[in-house]
C-alpha cells in the first residue's frame, strides 16, 4: 500500500478537476439534480459544463415510483438533457432480481407508483393487484399515493409466503418542505407487521451502480450522491469514487460522523463540485490543514482554528476555498484518529468568531 493510498479519503482530494479525470458520472437524482418537482439551482449548466469537458452522464435512482422514460422526460424539462437508456431506477433492479429467482410470467404485487409496475411487467413478470392471486413476490416502492389498502395487501401476501423485496430502504427524502417519509418508512410498516426481513435491491446494493457501469462501458465512473447510506456506501461497494453534495439530506455533522464505510472521496456544495478542484488535507504538526483550516484531534475531540494567510498563501497552495476546506480538515483529522468509529465528535473553535460561527453552520457548534 502506498502513503497515499494509507491516508483518509478525503485528504487526497482532486488535483485535476474530476470531469476531465472520470469518464462518467453516476448521478443520484433526488437531492442532486432535483428537489421535489423543482432543480436543484445551477445543476443544469454544471452538467453542460461537464459534458463539454467530455464526461458522460448516468442517472442512478433509488425512487421506484416514475419510469425510465419518466425520469428522462422530467431531466430534460429542467434542462438536463437525457434519455430513457441513461436511467437506472431501483424499480428495474429488483424486477431483474424477482425475475432471475421466480422466471418469467411469476405473479408478483406490486406496492408503490406506477414505475414499479412498469418494471416488473419489462421483466417478463405477471402483475397482480390482491393477495388472493397468490404472488410469489411482494415489490414495495415509493409512491406518493401509497396508502393502508396497498400496504394491507402487501401484509397478507407476505404472510402467506410471498417474498418482500423493497427497491430501497431509504427513511427520508428530501422535498422543498423538509425531510419527508421515504419507501423505508413504509417498508419497515409491512416488515414490523409481517415479521420478515426484505430484500433490498436498490443503493447501496452495487447492482444498480453496476448496471449503469455496464450500460455505459464507464472505465473510470465517479458516484455523485446526497446520501451517505446509499449513494457513498453504495460507490465504495462497487469500486467507485465517490463525490457527496449537501444539497440533500446530508449535512457536515452528519458526514463529520460517517463511519468506514461512508465516507467519500471529495464534497462539494452541489453537483457544480465535478467541475472544480478539490484541496487535498495535509498533515501539520499534530493536524490536519486544508488552506487557512486546521483541525487537532485530541481525548477530548477536535478543535478548528483558521489562520490570517489568503487562500493562495498557505502551505498547499490549494484551491479557492468554497466554505468547505474546514470541515475537509476536520473530517480527515477525525477519520484519521478513528479509522474504524461511527461516534460523532465534540468539536471546540480555536479562536476568533468566524471560527465559531463556521462551526454553528454546519450544525458543530461548540460543546
Amino acid at each position: 500500500m502506498t502513503a497515499d493510498a494509507a491516508l483518509p479519503l478525503l485528504a487526497r482530494g482532486a488535483p485535476r478537476r474530476p470531469c476531465e479525470v472520470h469518464d462518467v458520472a453516476l448521478l443520484d437524482l433526488d437531492g442532486v439534480l432535483y428537489v421535489g418537482p423543482d432543480a436543484v439551482p445551477g445543476a443544469a449548466p454544471a452538467l453542460e459544463e461537464a459534458r463539454g469537458a467530455g464526461m458522460r452522464l448516468g442517472f442512478v435512482t433509488n425512487n421506484a415510483a416514475r419510469t425510465p422514460q419518466e425520469v428522462a422526460d422530467h431531466l430534460t424539462e429542467l434542462g438536463i438533457g437525457a434519455a430513457a437508456e441513461d436511467v437506472i431506477t431501483s424499480s428495474q433492479a429488483a424486477a431483474t432480481v424477482v425475475a432471475e429467482r421466480f422466471g418469467a410470467g411469476a405473479a408478483v404485487l406490486p406496492v408503490g407508483g406506477p414505475g414499479v409496475a412498469a418494471a416488473l411487467q419489462a421483466a417478463g413478470l405477471r402483475v397482480v393487484e390482491r393477495a388472493e392471486d397468490s404472488p410469489v413476490a411482494v415489490v414495495q416502492g415509493y409512491g406518493r399515493d401509497v396508502g393502508w389498502t396497498q400496504l394491507a395487501e402487501a401484509v397478507v401476501a407476505v404472510r402467506a409466503g410471498a417474498t418482500h423485496v423493497a427497491t430501497n430502504t431509504d427513511a427520508t427524502i428530501p422535498s422543498p418542505r423538509g425531510v419527508l417519509p421515504g419507501n423505508g418508512a413504509l417498508v419497515g410498516v409491512v416488515s414490523t407487521v409481517t415479521g420478515q426481513a426484505p430484500v433490498v435491491t436498490g443503493k447501496p446494493d452495487p447492482a444498480m451502480h453496476a448496471e449503469c457501469v455496464r450500460r455505459t462501458a464507464a472505465r473510470t465512473p465517479l458516484v455523485v450522491g446526497d446520501r451517505l447510506d446509499t449513494d457513498i456506501e453504495g460507490g465504495l461497494r462497487v469500486g467507485a469514487p465517490t463525490l457527496l453534495v449537501f444539497s440533500g439530506v446530508t449535512t457536515p455533522a452528519v458526514l463529520l460522523a460517517a463511519g468506514p464505510q461512508a465516507r467519500p472521496d471529495l464534497v462539494a456544495a452541489d453537483v457544480a463540485g465535478v467541475n472544480r478542484v478539490h484541496p487535498a488535507v495535509q498533515p501539520e504538526g499534530d493536524g490536519w490543514r486544508c488552506g487557512r483550516w486546521t483541525a487537532v484531534a485530541g481525548d477530548d475531540g477536535l478543535r478548528l482554528s483558521q489562520d490570517g494567510a489568503g487562500p493562495d498563501d498557505g502551505p498547499d497552495d490549494g484551491p479557492e476555498d468554497d466554505g468547505f476546506d474546514g470541515l475537509r480538515a476536520l473530517c480527515v483529522a477525525h477519520w484519521a484518529a478513528h479509522p474504524d468509529d461511527s461516534a460523532a465528535p465534540a468539536v471546540t473553535a480555536g479562536g476568533g468568531a468566524e471560527v465559531a460561527g463556521t462551526l454553528s453552520r454546519w450544525g458543530l457548534a461548540e460543546s
